[in-house]
């Protein structure tokens, strides 16, 4: 491919899609529901620990489950929502999610949620593929295009962060199964939409279904996926993430000498050859390594480090969505006047801004929330742009043929970026939380406890009470905040480097919201 984007039906003569508002509105919700369900579980879970009490392996189980599903299938889903039709794959999505979302409201012990959560993982790989896809058929207009694209990751953020708020209204009013009976209407009213709205497409291909590229792709991304949680969980002494990483890149690596030799691959690899595909898919990860670590970070820190109900927690990170709702309205519009490398790279750096602002404040004061608050608008506002720009830039330059593997390959960006983050800088920042801890003057196994994590320093001044927890808590507090702000400069310094490669490798004359290129 050349750095320039496939031509499209565009201009005049170009059959606009009566119905496509709508269409957006569905898939939006489509997609709102599956990144709520990504972080809905955070508020729930202590709910449902106390309710089932799962042992520890079941409890990794049950967080891990849903991820390691949804990045394992995303590939095969895309590939098979191209050859077998979009429409009838999203909808199938939809009926599985639900399902799932039943067999978790009925759950009686912990191996019914994990099950249920791997189902949900399922559904979420055959919705998310699916919804960029047909954004694609349906939007005919590159200014249209972009701008349903932005309102895309929009809600893919917005609803990350939506999660947790949603989550406490409702497992403190009605338990953790609340969280997953959410769903079930939701779910079906979008079949009941889709089944009305909805076009058929799909981009059929001569040849058999490649079984073998099926099981490299989904065990070589459940091994790179659960290698990388691992990391975060384990740390690096731990063999078994080095194990699971190896096993990753071994099959990853076939997977894809495979796919290069075939006429008709699963998933087009050669697609990375164009350097704004490539640096696109980049940018998504690499800005996503800093967006997943800073709310992962924050939501700690907010609730053992300022001590906030979850549901505060939660409302004290939507300065981050609101920003990057914000920028769905703005940044096709920047995409149209100026080039999409200055755009991108420029939204890239206001991501790097906010990350980097509470070390900067931090330099001369304490770092409260307004600091945070601030940080986290300005890091919205810059994801918001960087991604965006992205995502449009990688599905423009896809042909039509290979847009359920673009849109696979862009959603695993946002997902395995994400996890990085929170395994790699969630680890430097424990690690550093441990070196400013002073000496506690507790018990051998206190102290262990609270050197463990911010969590468990919480757990423990709450037994100890009085004075001695306050001061405890307050000590493990200022650990904390000195951990997580060098972990946020760690992750602008790969927003910084994401904005270097647009600059140097994405060409002048990209202009996805061209009609003629």
């Amino acid at each position: 491919m050349t750095g320039t984007t496939a031509p499209e039906p565009s201009g005049p003569g170009t059959v606009i899609h009566a119905r496509r508002w709508g269409i957006l509105a569905i898939l939006s919700g489509s997609l709102l529901l599956i990144a709520m369900d990504t972080t809905i579980l955070n508020v729930a879970f202590p709910s449902l620990v106390a309710d089932l009490q799962p042992g520890s392996v079941e409890q990794l189980w049950i967080i891990d489950a849903y991820a390691l599903a949804l990045s394992g299938l995303l590939v095969t889903a895309g590939a098979l929502g191209d050859r077998w039709g979009r429409k009838r794959l999203l909808l199938i999505g939809f009926v599985v999610f639900a399902a799932a979302s039943l067999l978790a409201v009925a759950a009686t012990a912990a191996w019914h949620v994990i099950a249920a959560r791997a189902l949900l993982g399922v559904g979420g790989a055959a919705i998310m593929p699916s919804t960029l896809s047909i954004l694609r058929h349906v939007f005919t207009d590159p200014r249209e295009r972009a701008l349903a694209y932005a309102v895309w990751t929009a809600v893919l953020g917005g609803g990350m962060a939506l999660g947790p708020i949603v989550g406490g209204l409702l497992v403190q009013d009605f338990g953790w199964p609340a969280a997953f009976l959410l769903n079930v209407p939701i779910a079906f009213a979008a079949v009941a939409l889709g089944l009305w709205l909805l076009p058929e497409s799909r981009a059929p291909r001569a040849g058999r279904w490649d079984w073998w590229g099926v099981l490299q792709s989904v065990v070589g991304m459940i091994a790179l996926a659960g290698g990388i949680k691992q990391l975060g969980k384990s740390g690096l002494t731990s063999p078994v993430p080095w194990v699971l990483l190896a096993l990753a890149a071994v099959l990853l690596t076939v997977f894809v000498r495979r796919q290069l030799r075939l006429d008709n691959p699963l998933l087009q690899v050669r697609l990375f050859t164009d350097p704004a595909f490539a640096v696109a898919a980049a940018s998504i990860f690499l800005a996503m390594v800093g967006m997943g670590a800073a709310l992962f970070l924050l939501t700690q820190w907010f609730q053992y480090a300022q001590g906030y109900t979850p549901l505060s927690a939660g409302l004290r990170l939507l300065p981050a969505p609101l920003g990057l709702v914000l920028t769905s309205v703005i940044t096709p519009r920047l995409m149209h006047v100026f080039p999409v490398r200055h755009v991108m790279g420029s939204g890239l750096l206001l991501l790097a801004a906010g990350l980097a602002l509470p070390w900067v404040v931090q330099r001369f004061a304490e770092v409260g929330y307004p600091a945070m608050a601030c940080s986290l608008a300005v890091l919205g506002l810059g994801v918001g742009v960087g991604t965006t720009v992205a995502s449009v830039t990688l599905m423009s330059v896809t042909p039509e043929a290979d847009v359920g593997g673009a849109a696979a390959i862009d959603e695993t960006s946002y997902e395995l970026g994400a996890a990085l983050g929170i395994a790699s800088l969630g680890s430097l920042a424990v690690a550093l939380y441990r070196g400013g801890l002073p000496d506690l003057g507790l018990g051998p196994a206190a102290t262990e406890s609270v050197r463990d994590s911010i969590g468990e320093a919480a757990y423990v001044a709450d037994r100890l009470g009085g004075d001695a927890g306050d001061a405890l808590l307050a000590q493990a507090s200022h650990a904390f905040t000195l951990g997580i702000t060098p972990a946020f400069l760690a992750g602008a310094g790969l927003a910084v480097l994401a904005a270097a490669l647009n600059w140097a490798l994405v060409p002048r004359d990209i202009r996805p919201t061209d009609h003629t290129h």
